[in-house]
């Protein structure tokens, strides 16, 4: 019998995470369907593990979906407090269309600011968000990554994602 399930990749994913952004009321940034690229080049004057990361992010490209928000410097501690109550708001919207909670959320105070981690599954796909208040600094970012897409890598392909800047 043929699964009456929709299929869930990266579109949907995609369009899930954005509607959970903006359902949260989260400022700025931008829903990205593809690897992060890398802070440097992979052009002519590439080293090797600079050809090697930009080759693996493309290969994982349609494996991947990333959010940030837009840098807050200068925040206040009401504009902090706001953007975690948002980040909240958004993990809270996604555990709402059926993103599971795959570790409990802590806030883990430091010197005066707080770092959130929380990851959440649903369909094969791990969502990996994070929120950090850090004196005037304010950022939330997410990243999803179909577990099937990464679970093949060998174990050079891995440290070279690891080591990535």
């Amino acid at each position: 019998m043929p699964s009456t399930q929709a299929p869930f990749g990266q579109d949907t994913v995609r369009r899930e995470l954005e509607a959970a952004v903006v359902a949260a009321g989260l400022p700025g940034g931008e829903t990205e369907a593809g690897y992060p690229k890398p802070r440097h080049s992979a052009g002519a004057a590439a080293t090797e593990k600079e050809r090697k990361v930009a080759a693996l992010a493309d290969r994982l490209s349609p494996c991947v979906v990333t959010w940030s928000s837009d840098d807050a410097t200068g925040a206040s501690e009401a504009t902090a407090a706001k953007a975690r109550r948002q980040f909240a708001a958004m993990l809270a919207d996604l555990g709402a269309h059926g993103w599971k909670e795959a570790a409990p959320t802590n806030d883990v105070p430091t010197n005066g600011s707080v770092y959130v981690m929380s990851t959440y599954k649903k369909r094969g796909w791990i969502l990996n968000a994070r929120h950090s208040s850090m004196g005037p600094w304010v950022e939330s970012t997410a990243m999803a990554t179909k577990a099937s897409c990464f679970d093949g890598l060998t174990d050079e392909e891995t440290s070279v994602l690891e080591d990535v800047d």
